[in-house]
Order: C-alpha cells, then structure tokens, then sequence
C-alpha cells in the first residue's frame, strides 16, 4: 500500500504535510506510517497498491486517467479563483522593462516539466492565444522553485509558477523579491487527489475532508489547505493540451 503526497513538497511544509497524513490515514483506519518520499512520483500514480497520491492535471488528462480513481480536488486559499481551481503566476526578473506577455515572445521560459499544467500548459496555451510559442526557448529546470530562482538569477527570462507554489517561494525563498508577476494565467482545475483504480474513493474523500477540517491553523496556513471539492474528471480532461513537439 502506497500514499505521497509529493506536489508541494518543500522543507517548510514537511511536518504539516505528514501531520496531515496521519489524520487522514487515522479517520481512515487504514494506511502506511509514512509517506513515499524521494522516488519518481510516477511510479506511485501507476502502482496497483497506490491508496492515496496527488498529481498534476496534465499527467492525470494524458496519461492516467483510465488507470486511477478520482478522489477529490483540494482547495486551497488562492485569491481569484474558485475553489478546487488554480492558476499559474506569470514571473519576470523585477527590473525587467518588458509589461505584457506579447513582450516575451521571443523570450527564454523556464519549465518545471514538459508535462505540467502550470508550468507549461498554462503559460502555452496564453501564448498560443498570442500567436507565439515558447516550445524552442522553453528550459527544463525540474521543479517551481528551481524556475523561479533560474528567472531571478538571469538564467531565463520568463516562468510560469503554480499559485500555491509561487505563494510558498514569496514566504520562503529570498530570492522571490527579485522578481514580480507579469500576469496570470487563466483558471483550470486544480491538482486532484488520485486513489488505484480498483479501490472504491468515498472512504478516502471522507478522511480526507475530516483531516482538513480538523487542522490546527498553523498547519493549515503552511499547507494553504481550505477544503475539497469534486471537480468531474470531464473537466480535467477539457483542458487544453500543447502539441507535442
């Protein structure tokens, strides 16, 4: 039996994250001591024994939604969006003079990964909108942060940040005061909770959702965790993909 919880993952967040856990896995009665840490996450999504796990949007609409059970959406506190909705923070060096996206076109995009919403869906589908893509100046960094501080460094020029993401790095890395949000992308479905396709999702909806409610205010300030919600799988899978290049 496996459960991670890997999408916003940092030291900061790691003991309420596994506080966290522990209550779900208490209201549950069922469960690993510890969370999956340190693997490739998708060896988790695709394991017959995954109980609990979270991914993005992008992986779940491409690759696993015929092969996992959907559990519930988080919410979390984000100015401007729904519940169980997300967006991406659009970041530029502070001192850049360039103010609008079009600005960018020829511009170097740092990205988390090829197969994230956030940092890559999102910010493409925008300029797609412009009639521009990022795809031959896009640079893999492998995670938000390493986006961010690439961007802040001079190493890029542009990065699409995930809204829980971006909120954390402003609290936690130093390195966010040299930049500044250009724009934000539009709002898609948030990053949901997935459960093995053979195990029923209502007893972990329910845990989950006791756990959240029973969170100390630190705790749930550190997570930004306000609730879940049930957001269809149709909607997940609407979203606009990039052309593979």
């Amino acid at each position: 039996m496996i459960a991670s919880l890997p999408m916003y993952e940092r030291p900061e967040t790691r003991c309420a994250t596994d506080r966290f856990w522990q209550a779900v896995r208490g209201a549950l009665g069922e469960g690993p001591g510890n969370l999956n840490r340190g693997g490739d996450p998708w060896d988790d999504w695709r394991a017959p024994g995954l109980l609990l796990s979270q991914t993005c949007g992008y992986p779940y609409r491409a690759h696993l939604h015929g092969d996992v059970q959907l559990v519930g959406t988080p919410a979390y506190d984000l100015p401007g969006v729904e519940p169980g909705y997300y967006n991406s923070a659009i970041v530029v060096r502070a001192d850049d003079p360039r103010d609008t996206l079009a600005d960018f076109a020829a511009a170097s995009l740092a990205r988390n990964d090829p197969q994230s919403q956030s940092g890559w869906a999102a910010p493409e589908y925008e300029a797609s909108v412009l009639r521009f893509s990022f795809s031959s100046k896009a640079i893999d960094s492998g995670s938000h942060i390493a986006s961010a501080r690439m961007v802040a460094e001079g190493n890029a020029d542009i990065a699409a940040i995930d809204a829980v993401s971006w909120i954390l790095i402003t609290r936690h890395d130093s390195f966010a005061t040299n930049l500044r949000v250009l724009d934000r992308t539009r709002p898609t479905p948030g990053l949901p909770y997935i459960t093995a396709a053979n195990r029923d999702p209502g007893p972990l909806r329910e845990a989950i959702s006791s756990a959240i409610s029973e969170m100390s205010a630190d705790d749930r300030d550190a997570l930004l965790l306000t609730g879940l919600v049930q957001i269809p799988a149709s909607e997940y899978l609407a979203v606009w993909t990039p052309p593979t290049v």
